[in-house]
């Protein structure tokens, strides 16, 4: 079972808070935090505020940019968020039947938390755990989400089990940072490096152990209103998201890495999302040059080159060529017959 994270869904405000009380502890201001992410100062108080996968990534940019030196940065941001943070969702996980059921729910309802990295479950007759792929995340933001989100677990376990669960190992697949000391000193766990994966290893009777809180009655209400607060906090499936800032920020000519971008993932996860959404980046923009076409020739006087231009055409006649390819005819043939 794995999960991504959605770029659909927006996150509660409170996530960003805990960036900034974080950054606060190593001197860094909210103003300086909030640069560019288009959040007020006065929307982390608002506990029902929601932000965009957008803002949150300018904000952890701005972070990373403001603390270069601090070792582990993203470890020990992992750690500040705890099983309150998330509210419903990480309540649900409180009330589980035990870890294993926890971590179901949890990657049920993934875009309620803070987790970027892809997490799949794996176990076998001694060992269970969660594995975390960075590889949708920009590269410049890759490790640090990615030690952001294993220390986010590894809190969540030891709250949700009260402190009585070990985490068996803690991997990762590339070769030890210089902060690896300092990963260790935070958690308690001298991680592997080298490894096939990057991942959370328990023991898998630990992972069915009982856990304290559970209620099974509370669980189905949970459920149910985790899928409510999926339903709100939506803002529109990838190509939506693709359109908007193909007829907004990003323009016409803009290139899909660019956008990528702008959406906060790599251009190969943005061709695969659109892809498992039935559509392609060279049809949204196909399809958003022939509605603006169309409208600048019905309602507009300006001339074949300028609407060429505005499409992000090199000439007229690369121009003409599409629109042919589109509806049948020419340009010009289209706005005479729209006149009469």
């Amino acid at each position: 079972m794995s999960i991504s994270k959605d770029a659909r869904f927006q996150h509660p405000v409170a996530i960003s808070q805990v960036m900034v009380n974080f950054a606060a502890r190593h001197g860094v201001d909210a103003a300086t935090c909030l640069l560019g992410t288009g959040m007020a100062e006065a929307q982390l108080r608002d506990a029902d505020a929601l932000v965009t996968r957008e803002q949150e990534m300018r904000l952890i940019e701005n972070l990373i940019q403001a603390l270069p030196h601090t070792p582990a940065l993203g470890f020990e941001l992992g750690l500040r968020y705890n099983v309150a943070t998330f509210g419903i969702w990480g309540f649900a996980l409180r009330t589980s039947r035990n870890v294993r059921e926890a971590i179901q729910h949890a990657l049920r309802y993934l875009p309620l938390s803070t987790a970027y990295c892809r997490l799949a479950v794996f176990c076998d007759q001694h060992e269970y755990g969660m594995s975390a792929d960075p590889s949708d995340i920009p590269p410049h933001l890759r490790q640090f989400l990615l030690e952001r989100d294993m220390a986010t677990a590894i809190k969540l376990f030891d709250e949700l089990a009260l402190s009585g669960l070990r985490v068996l190992r803690l991997e990762f697949q590339d070769r030890a940072p210089a902060h690896a000391d300092r990963i260790e000193a935070l958690s308690g766990i001298a991680p592997r490096y080298g490894c096939a994966r990057n991942a959370i290893v328990l023991r898998r009777e630990d992972a069915e152990l009982a856990l304290p809180m559970y209620d099974g009655h509370l669980v189905r209400l949970l459920e149910a209103q985790c899928r409510a607060q999926l339903e709100r906090r939506q803002i529109g499936g990838i190509a939506n998201q693709v359109r908007q800032l193909l007829l907004g920020s990003a323009g016409l000519v803009a290139p899909l890495e660019e956008v990528a971008s702008q959406l906060g993932l790599a251009a190969r996860s943005l061709r695969r999302r659109l892809a498992e959404e039935g559509s392609s980046f060279r049809d949204l923009v196909e399809q958003e040059r022939e509605q603006l076409a169309r409208q600048l020739l019905e309602n507009t006087d300006m001339k074949l080159d300028e609407i060429a231009i505005q499409l992000g055409y090199a000439d007229t006649a690369s121009f003409t060529r599409a629109f042919r390819r589109w509806l049948g005819q020419s340009p010009s043939e289209y706005r005479k017959a729209a006149e009469r």
